[in-house]
Parts: structure tokens; sequence; C-alpha cells
């Protein structure tokens, strides 16, 4: 798959999600073979720029593979500014968010709230293209309603304007992340338009990768939810589509040191107070399992980082003693 000069090496790309794709994340899916990982939304009013927070998602120093930046809102000036003042800082390739189903984000009629305006949507997606000398994508979602599925419509919006490539989560606004994603309308957004389309949503398995994949007639797979606490996911889909066979499951050595680098890294981006509270959530996502409950709950109560090292070490080396 082509995203204006960048050739991607296969077919698996990290789906951008908020206080998850942070750079030790993503870093880690594209050591394991995704080929390319969107970051964090970052808003485009410049009045919330000098946060901690942005900051940090603003930063490319150290990136590994192919910087795509995400940006959200709803003014296309802000827009195109917000692309530009990325791409000076390092972003190669920019991502429009039109897909997110967050109340805080659509009472501000940006994200999935988009969809409902494509007088909008042109003029954003136009500012935005003239604005940078870098590939431009977007992300959005079949519609903002079961009965108003409009991605078709929009998505030819979005080849009109000069959008590379078009990923798409097989769920309206409305659905947030409830029931089952479907692919009828990524199957025929497929159909109505010749850049590339990335088909998202529900893919946890190289099995359902596979599926989607025919299905739809994507160019590649967007993977969320799926590759949390499993960045080790991209391996096994690459394999599975190159050979039709699966991959052993993770060693638990292998699992050890993938935990401890992810939160060392965490740790040193973040700082220790903000680190090791981040660590959790991943911790939790990693060892997600019913008998790993409790020690879920005691991970969580502790306070420092070197607490926090010393239970995962001890909790790696009863399970090798077992």
């Amino acid at each position: 798959m082509q995203i204006g000069p960048y050739q991607l090496k296969n077919q698996l790309i990290v789906a951008p999600m908020a206080g998850v794709t942070d750079q030790p994340f993503r870093n880690l899916c594209l050591r394991y073979g995704a080929a390319l990982a969107v970051s964090e939304m970052l808003s485009s009013n410049p009045e919330v720029w000098d946060t901690d927070k942005s900051r940090q998602r603003m930063a490319h120093a150290g990136e590994d593979g192919i910087r795509s930046v995400q940006i959200a809102g709803a003014d296309p000036d802000m827009m195109a500014h917000a692309a530009l003042v990325n791409v000076q800082q390092g972003a190669q390739i920019i991502d429009i968010n039109m897909g997110c189903p967050a109340k805080k984000v659509n009472k501000k009629l940006a994200g999935s709230a988009l969809l409902q305006q494509p007088e909008l949507v042109k003029a954003i997606l136009q500012a935005v293209v003239a604005a940078v000398d870098v590939p431009v994508t977007l992300k959005i979602r079949t519609g903002w309603a079961p009965e108003h599925r409009n991605g078709v419509h929009i998505a030819q919006i979005a080849q009109d304007c000069g959008i590379a490539s078009l990923a798409v989560h097989g769920r309206t606004r409305q659905c947030m992340y409830k029931g089952d994603a479907e692919y009828d309308t990524i199957r025929a957004i497929k159909q109505n338009v010749s850049i590339p389309v990335v088909a998202n949503g529900d893919i946890c398995t190289p099995e359902k990768a596979r599926s989607v994949l025919d299905y739809t007639g994507a160019d590649a797979v967007m993977i969320g939810r799926g590759a949390q606490g499993r960045p080790w996911l991209f391996r096994e889909i690459q394999h599975y589509l190159e050979t039709g066979n699966k991959l052993a499951p993770i060693e638990v050595d292998e699992k050890r040191q993938v935990m401890l680098e992810h939160l060392k890294n965490l740790y040193a981006l973040y700082g220790e107070y903000k680190g090791l509270r981040i660590a959790r959530k991943h911790v939790g996502w990693y060892l997600d399992q019913e008998a790993q409950r409790s020690f879920r709950a005691d991970f969580n109560r502790l306070e420092t980082v070197e607490e926090q090292r010393s239970m995962l070490e001890r909790y790696f080396d009863e399970l090798v003693k077992n």
C-alpha cells in the first residue's frame, strides 16, 4: 500500500487511540511488524498546545518508522495551521480525525460529528491538503447513525479533495463501540473510490484480519483495541497472512521483556508520577485474565516505579517456577 511517497511494508496499521498510542506503544507495535502507527489525536486549537500532554504528542524525537500525526477540529483555517505546525515539527503524514465518537469531541463539532456536514468536511480537507506538502489521510466512521450511513459520499469527497488514503471504522457515531462492526459499508466505499482504503473495527485475530481484507477488498487493516496489551498481534497477523498458519503464543520470557521495557519507556516519557499511573492501564491490558484480577488490584495500589518493576519481576519469576 502506498501513501504518497511512502510504500508500506505490509497491510497492518496501528489505529490512533487517545491515551494509548503514545510513542512507547507505537514503537512497540512497529517493532512487532506494523507498517505504520498513527499518533494520538491532537487538537487543532493552539491554545491547548502549551500543555505537557500536547507537547508529548507533538514530539517526534526518537520516533521509529513513518511519522503520522492525527489532528482534530472543525475550523478549516485552524486545521490547516495545525497541520503545517506539525509538519514543521517532523510529521511526515497528517491524518484528519473525523471518526472519534466521544461526546467531548463531538460537542465541538469535531470527530465523527463532522459527517453530518459534508460541505464542512470538504472545506476542512481542501484547507489541510493545500497547507502542507506531505500526504494527508482521513479517518471516518460509516456515518453518524445506522439510518444515515453516508460513508461512500464522504469517501468520494475525500478522494476529490486529494486525500491520500482513507481509514473507515465499521460503526456509526451513534453506535460508539457497541455491537459488532459491519464491513458492508467499507466494501462499498472500496468499490466507489480509487484511493487506498483501510478497514478498521473489531480486528483482534489473524483470522479476522484475513476475512476482513478478503471481504472488503481493503488495501490494509487498522488495528486499535485488539493490540492493547498485545503489540505482538501484528507479528501474528502478518505471519498468518503470509503462510496461512498461526504462530505459537508468545513465550513468557518475551512477554516479561516487552512489559518491563514498555514500563521503562513510559516512566522516561511521562516521569514517575504520571508514568506509573499510565503503566497501570497497560499492565491491566497485558494481564487481563480473570485469574490475574488479584494481581492487577495489588499492582494498581503501588505508588513507586521500583515497586511496579519489582512486582512484575516477581510475577514472572513465579510463572517460570510453575
